[in-house]
């Protein structure tokens, strides 16, 4: 049952002719494998046989395939009328429609027409697995397999065991994949899997704050994209579909007996109940005319250079990424790197610029001495440390302390050593830090719990949803400690169970470094 050879000695099956089911398909057929395709839908599964050929024709019109790839795919493709024609599978994947009973239902059948041999696994994105092979002679044989969408180009693949899968089934599968050119990653059967899970916070943080009214979507976007993201969570939601992404935050939540960091937004519920659903309805967070992109883009304001002293305080990362910024924009600047224990901050003039430790800035600047304070957020987009030029959009704010003068002068020197300043309220961990250290957190709580190791929570992110990094490379960056004193801070701003820190990433802050 567990020979990766019978994969290729005998037919894999797909059962569902729709986007993903097709996207499959193509995968295994450019592997070299013979395919046979079912759809309960008349007719379905030979229209979608017939645009696939068409689409790999294409492909060969481009160059990107061969006249004689094309020929050979259509050789081992086979429209299957009934689902006893799939008997003689050595892998079945199925591909419909989400729902548990019809799932089960589909692998009784299953198991009654297949060999004892033949893998059963399941595309399901949300479902648990445990539950799919429920009520089986052999559910051990049965493990999802989810591709995304779109199948041919996504690369990520996660092999997902249940209480009942056999190790040696998940690890032929995992081989499979890697076998189709995929990066596969094991993952335990619990709510969401890995992505679905991990990415939550992606889309809460924003959805928080947008319920605090701390800033415009095309701010929050432009602040995310400026971190490395190809989309903010904003316009991703937007192309999603709200009553999609509402549905599986619905479903983590209701799954995890609603535990309160999964807490679905009474932002995303309104829209979705006033049809506002993204781009498939014309209006989401934006506008969508047809046939035009969307609208609502952050705006830039200019202001000219400070001229009040700037004074550099500090010694670690931050310090040397301002200091070489400074030194880029041509900014006079004196740097004291007498106090070592002290916070790193930019003097400007009297004020004060530091990075967000998920503390308000009001809270910040009730300190004697620190009223003109403003915060900007963790800088971990792309963009040289010595790049002069605005490309990176980048939070902050200022203390409802500060002078107008000197939030002024705040933007203005952010502005100057490159990046775009956006003002967002005085809320706590601002934008991209608070985003972050929650993916972070969700990370760690998820290889805590044995869902998957490390190294296969940053493939699983970053080319399952295209993440810039992995939430681990994240805490390498920024470290353990900072993390988590920026989580106990909005904790500490909120008080309730959303910002409870991972204990994986609390024992991470008693390591030393090298353990880490």
């Amino acid at each position: 049952m567990t020979n990766i050879n019978l994969f290729r000695e005998r037919p894999v099956a797909v059962i569902g002719a729709g986007v993903m089911g097709v996207g499959i398909v193509q995968v295994a057929l450019l592997a070299g494998h013979p395919v046979h395709l079912f759809d309960v839908r008349e007719g379905a599964a030979a229209a979608a046989a017939e645009q696939l050929l068409a689409t790999l024709a294409k492909l060969a019109d481009k160059g990107k395939l061969t006249p004689e790839d094309v020929a050979a795919a259509r050789g081992r493709l086979r429209v299957a009328a009934t689902l006893a024609e799939l008997r003689d599978a050595a892998l079945v994947i199925e591909a419909i429609v989400e729902n548990l009973a019809v799932k089960q239902a589909l692998m009784r059948d299953l198991e009654a027409i297949v060999a004892p041999d033949c893998v059963l696994a399941s595309n399901t994105s949300s479902l648990s697995i445990t539950a799919v092979a429920r009520g089986l002679a052999v559910p051990g044989r049965v493990v999802g397999m989810h591709f995304f969408n779109p199948v041919p180009l996504m690369r990520l693949v996660e092999v997902v065991s249940g209480l009942a899968t056999e190790p040696a089934v998940a690890d032929a599968i995992h081989m499979l994949a890697q076998d189709w050119g995929k990066t596969a990653v094991h993952a335990k059967s619990t709510p969401g899997f890995i992505v679905n899970r991990i990415a939550r916070p992606f889309y809460a943080e924003t959805l928080a704050l947008l319920q605090e009214q701390a800033a415009t979507p095309a701010v929050l976007d432009a602040c995310v994209r400026g971190a490395g993201f190809r989309m903010g969570p904003c316009e991703l939601m937007d192309l999603i579909g709200h009553d999609t992404n509402f549905a599986v935050t619905q479903s983590v939540y209701e799954a995890n007996f609603f535990d309160k960091r999964y807490q679905p937004s009474l932002v995303q519920r309104e829209m979705v109940d006033g049809g506002l659903l993204g781009r498939k309805s014309g209006r989401g967070f934006y506008r969508y005319p047809e046939g035009g992109a969307k609208t609502g883009d952050a705006e830039v304001e200019t202001a000219p250079l400070p001229a009040a002293p700037l004074v550099l305080h500090g010694t670690d990362a931050i310090a040397d990424l301002l200091a070489a910024r400074l030194a880029a924009s041509g900014l006079g600047f004196t740097r004291d790197d007498d106090s070592a224990s002290a916070e790193t901050r930019l003097q400007i003039g009297d004020g004060h610029l530091m990075l967000t430790d998920g503390r308000c800035a009001a809270e910040r600047a009730s300190a004697p001495g620190m009223a003109d304070l403003a915060l900007f957020d963790w800088p971990v987009g792309p963009a040289a440390a010595a790049s002069t030029t605005p490309v990176m959009a980048l939070a902050w704010t200022a203390a409802p302390q500060a002078s107008a003068e000197f939030a002024t002068q705040a933007a203005e020197v952010l502005r100057a050593l490159g990046w775009l300043p956006q003002r967002v309220a005085d809320v706590p961990g601002l934008v991209v830090a608070r985003t972050i250290a929650m993916l972070v957190n969700e990370a760690s709580d998820a290889v805590e719990q044995g869902v998957c190791d490390a190294a296969g929570a940053d493939a699983a992110m970053t080319l399952g949803v295209n993440y810039p990094a992995g939430p681990f490379a994240w805490l390498a960056l920024w470290g353990a400690a900072a993390t988590a004193h920026l989580l106990d801070a909005l904790d500490a701003h909120y008080r309730g169970e959303r910002y409870r820190v991972s204990p994986r990433l609390r024992r991470a802050t008693w390591a030393p470094p090298a353990a880490r």
